[in-house]
């Protein structure tokens, strides 16, 4: 590291970049990271210092300006993973001799409960799209499996046709990081994928389109028509506000907890790396006893 002339803001970026590809880090994350850190190397650049001269008060003083503009604590800590993931990437390949931000401590984040339906508003929701037009029979079939099987918005548009085993009663989902998990499905969500492979889906096109959910035009559905869709049918059920795919994945790991599944089991099922991330459901259940509690007991 000594013979070789010291790392530059852009050559760490290329390969940091370079490395979160190789390692399958979706384009979407990569973009996020890539625009956090564009920001904190202009700011670096700014006062004329190189990726090896930082130092923990630099990212502490970068932190803290975050703060003075008004950026939530969330959007702070956003940042701080990033400078940490580009050190660790620059440590690892020894471009620098340490890391910076691990001695800086992330801003504490509010905890915000996940927006849950209850068992009633998702009936009403999934029975109240009719299902009789190819679009609807797609819409029908996407939704259905999406809350059935825990779904990523993501995970439903990566779907292939030859994912789904209805035999088998399972779907094969492609996750973050690009790994794969198999997960069980319910009958009413395979009545409505069959249904919709049998009359939707060749309505829709007749070309070798490997995708299980396709649009009018034929062709794989973007996050961003399954978010228009479902905000569409939400409307017409007359459900709470604020629901969107993630809300179906919410409470797909909620009902499971209230009937008593193991939190591991449901750990294996959303495809979380970690168990703290499924322990939030933890706090929806006792929130929502709380709320039981309180409206109940005489003495609450």
């Amino acid at each position: 590291m000594q013979n070789e002339p010291p790392v530059t803001w852009d050559t760490a970026m290329a390969g940091y970049d370079r490395d979160l590809r190789t390692r399958g880090s979706a384009e979407r994350t990569r973009h996020a990271y890539a625009v956090d850190l564009a920001a904190f190397t202009e700011w670096a650049k700014a006062l004329h210092l190189a990726p090896g001269d930082l130092r923990h008060r630099d990212v502490r003083r970068y932190a803290a300006s975050l703060s003075s503009e008004g950026k939530a604590s969330t959007t702070v800590a956003r940042h701080l993973a990033a400078i940490r993931g580009l050190y660790d990437f620059l440590v690892r390949t020894e471009q620098v001799g340490g890391n910076p931000a691990e001695l800086v401590s992330s801003p504490k984040r509010p905890q915000k409960l996940p927006n849950v339906m209850t068992g009633e508003q998702m009936r009403s929701l999934l029975e109240g799209i009719p299902a009789r037009t190819p679009l609807e029979l797609r819409d029908r079939a996407m939704f259905e499996l999406a809350y059935a099987a825990g779904l990523r918005a993501e995970e439903i548009i990566n779907l292939d046709v030859t994912d789904a085993d209805p035999d088998a009663e399972q779907v094969r989902v492609l996750g973050k990081g690009s790994k794969t998990r198999v997960v069980p499905a319910g009958e009413p969500a395979w009545r409505a994928v069959a249904a919709y492979i049998e009359r939707g889906r060749p309505a829709l096109s007749q070309s070798p389109e490997r995708a299980l959910f396709i649009s009018k035009t034929g062709k794989r559905l973007s996050t961003s028509d399954v978010r228009r869709r479902l905000a569409a049918w939400v409307r017409r059920a007359a459900v709470q506000g604020g629901v969107t795919p993630h809300t179906l994945r919410h409470s797909f790991a909620t009902h499971l907890l209230e009937g008593g599944a193991d939190l591991r089991a449901i750990q294996e099922l959303l495809g979380h790396a970690s168990i703290s991330t499924t322990q939030t459901y933890t706090r929806v259940e006792s929130g929502r006893l709380k709320k039981v509690y309180a409206l109940a007991h005489p003495r609450a």
